[in-house]
């Protein structure tokens, strides 16, 4: 569904997870992901990718 909000291949989006090293925190979010509406977890997933693509790793 994610990569469907980003208009992206599922792969594509895998690939920029993983060269950002966000895929693990992701999965580990799920617990929390699940029972919230999907939007706010698409804006917490791309504020993450921001924060590492930005080279910040407040996480």
């Amino acid at each position: 569904m994610y990569a469907d909000y980003k208009n992206q291949g599922a792969d594509e989006v895998l690939r920029k997870w993983d060269e950002a090293g966000i895929t693990q925190l992701i999965y580990d979010l799920y617990e929390i992901y699940h029972v919230e509406r999907l939007e706010n977890a698409f804006v917490d997933i791309d504020e993450i990718l921001a924060e590492r693509e930005a080279g910040s790793s407040n996480l």
